[in-house]
């Protein structure tokens, strides 16, 4: 069943796999799972980036996907962003996407309920890094206001307009960058936020043709997973210490890790 609505969106007849996927011959896309509030890993693999693009020909325009879950988990979110908005790496166009993390951010700071949930799954990491400390001797509902409150003092507002202005997906060539994934239900281009930031099963067990390579974070694996149709890279770096690239370039990928 699944595999008929697939086809019903995007021909049975495209091919388009991995061994076959195609970055413009102009171009190298180095793109990077989720980073977690590890600024330590960040600036490894920037230097392992560096390192790998030089004597690069003139002519090749370097390109980094960041796929989003900058915060949360890891103790440096708020060293990260500011990391990332004042050094961006000199002579490569960057794209910065939204993960499920950035979206439970903003979540709380329209409505401190949604603080509780966030919390739960690492974003008290990001309220430590801020100096916000958890209030005691309060009902839930006043803990969660007032930490809002002061999360809202602490935010910095160029921060906020960097969550806030994060994009969804990018494309290269045959190539789709997303967070999480792609509904398998639905065209690409009508994909939903939903879907983008947060989705799993669906799309992970799913082997059928989405009309796109989709390179994306998310879901942990101990090793990057490469799939006809997809390519994971997030690899856990909060706790297994590697924070891992991919590269793609023509039709060849192959990996950078911490």
């Amino acid at each position: 069943m699944l595999k008929t609505l697939i086809r019903k969106f995007f021909g049975a007849d495209n091919n388009l796999a991995v061994g076959n996927a195609q970055i413009p011959d102009d171009q190298r896309v180095y793109a990077i799972g989720d980073i977690h509030g590890r600024l330590d890993l960040l600036q490894q693999l920037l230097d392992l980036i560096t390192d790998d693009a030089n004597g690069l020909d003139n002519y090749i325009r370097k390109s980094i996907v960041y796929l989003g879950d900058y915060i949360d988990r890891g103790f440096q979110s708020r060293e990260v962003i500011d990391f990332l908005l004042d050094r961006p790496l000199e002579g490569f166009d960057t794209h910065y996407l939204k993960g499920n993390h950035e979206d439970q951010l903003l979540d709380f700071m329209d409505d401190p309920r949604a603080g509780e949930s966030w919390m739960r799954y690492g974003g008290d990491a990001t309220l430590y890094s801020y100096g916000i400390q958890l209030p005691e001797g309060r009902s839930s509902e006043e803990k969660l206001e007032l930490i809002q409150s002061k999360f809202k003092d602490a935010f910095p507002a160029r921060h906020l307009k960097f969550i806030s202005n994060l994009k969804l997906a990018c494309n290269f060539g045959d190539y789709m960058f997303v967070h999480a994934g792609v509904n398998p239900f639905e065209p690409l281009s009508e994909q939903k936020a939903a879907d983008l930031l947060w989705i799993r099963d669906d799309f992970l067990d799913c082997d059928s043709n989405f009309g796109k390579v989709i390179v994306h974070g998310h879901s942990i694996f101990d090793t990057p997973i490469v799939r006809e149709n997809r390519i994971g890279i997030d690899t856990g770096a909060y706790a297994s210490n590697k924070l891992t690239c991919v590269v793609l370039e023509g039709s060849e990928y192959r990996f950078l890790s911490t």
